[in-house]
């Protein structure tokens, strides 16, 4: 089988997933909206599900405050809101030189390139302004889909963008959600990357170390 296109998990796989920063910002987004930091970074991660595919970033703050017995005003809100969007904008820019050169080289070989993301709703809104969005043909992003992976919508939605089968495709992703078994059960070839961190060590074969490796693995 011919493939001809490569879809791309986003965060551990493209830049890094910066979990510990991401923490320290929902810790200050917290003293903004007047609730305890432990609890709502907590809260925060409780409901990473309603987060994928319902709940906007406002949405998110005033649910959760909510849930912490405060009820912030609009303009705190708004606040949070930028100092979320503000990680966000800062995490898609942490893409390596080395990164985009793989996903130029795999470009002027004929490759098409999709992107298939369990990510929040400002991400999906900052993408457009990111160093990478130019080098994609089509994106997927929980929240616009409905359904993250391992739900084969999520992956079929990045086809369908593309128009191709997912038998004609590469996924390339670190491991989290369970998006290697996801994808190879609608027919995709796997390569796990460990570039960031070595999610699921159990998936079989051998992971690529940093996508400048990426253009050899595909022949």
């Amino acid at each position: 089988m011919t493939r001809t296109a490569v879809i791309f998990d986003l965060f551990n796989t493209l830049v890094p997933g910066a979990d510990t920063e991401r923490d320290q910002v929902l810790e200050r987004m917290a003293d903004v909206v007047g609730v305890d930091a432990a609890a709502f970074v907590r809260a925060h991660h409780e409901t990473w599900p309603d987060r994928l595919v319902r709940w906007g970033a406002a949405e998110t703050i005033r649910i959760l405050a909510g849930r912490l017995g405060a009820s912030p005003a609009p303009a705190a809100v708004e606040r949070a809101v930028t100092l979320r969007c503000e990680l966000g904008t800062k995490l898609l820019a942490d893409v390596t030189p080395a990164t985009l050169a793989a996903l130029d080289a795999l470009r002027a070989r004929g490759f098409r390139l999709a992107l298939c993301s369990n990510t929040s709703a400002e991400t999906a809104d900052l993408w457009p302004a990111s160093p990478l969005a130019a080098r994609f043909a089509a994106t997927a992003f929980s929240p616009q889909v409905g359904a993250a992976k391992p739900d084969p919508r999520s992956y079929l939605a990045a086809t369908d963008a593309l128009g191709v089968r997912p038998d004609q495709c590469w996924f390339v992703g670190d491991g989290a959600d369970g998006e290697l078994a996801g994808a190879a059960a609608v027919g995709m070839a796997v390569i796990r990357t460990t570039e960031f961190q070595d999610t699921d060590p159990t998936w079989p074969g051998r992971p690529v170390t940093a996508l400048s490796e990426l253009a050899d693995r595909l022949g």
